[in-house]
């Protein structure tokens, strides 16, 4: 049996990334060499993981910035503390303006947690510790909880699992 239907014509997809980086890259190891010792116990890690958005154009360019922050203690004492501020630049084109908000907050951000994950290992590894492999994050569960807690009353953000602090894009005028 042979195919005979026609090519599908390629359907642009609405998000379009312009560009990933690191906007800003923070590693501490405030006890070395000591906290490179073995320890008598297993450090305790703490992860928080924030999602931001904001309009940068009026073009549908938007900025989608991924903050980890991510802390190793052992015995009361501070190990290391890795934070990363990861932001894309994403290109929205056909997205209802109800869809917006998740698109920005769920869909970008799971676009760019692989390559924001990396770099926390990288950089932990790079600090003498074992790579720091961050479990996948549920955006759409941070969506969530952001939402029912409300954009006016952010709660705070609990360790480690990952939450948001509410903040969305501004409303449109």
């Amino acid at each position: 049996m042979s195919d005979t239907s026609a090519p599908q014509a390629a359907v642009a997809l609405p998000i379009q990334i312009h560009a990933q980086y690191v906007k800003d890259l923070s590693f501490e190891n405030p006890r070395a060499p000591a906290s490179l010792q073995p320890q008598n116990e297993p450090p305790r890690i703490e992860v928080n993981v924030d999602v931001q958005a904001a309009k940068v154009a009026d073009n549908d360019l938007y900025e989608v910035t991924l903050r980890v922050t991510a802390s190793g203690t052992s015995a009361g004492e501070q190990l290391f503390l890795a934070e990363l501020s990861y932001g894309g630049l994403f290109t929205l084109q056909g997205v209802p303006q109800d869809s917006l908000h998740p698109v920005l907050l769920i869909e970008c951000p799971r676009l760019l947690f692989p390559f924001a994950r990396a770099i926390v290992a990288d950089v932990t590894r790079d600090g003498g510790f074992p790579p720091l492999l961050i479990q996948p994050v549920d955006f759409a569960a941070m969506f969530r909880q952001s939402a029912s807690a409300g954009a006016a009353a952010a709660s705070p953000t609990p360790t480690v699992a990952p939450a948001t602090d509410g903040s969305i894009l501004p409303p449109e005028s």
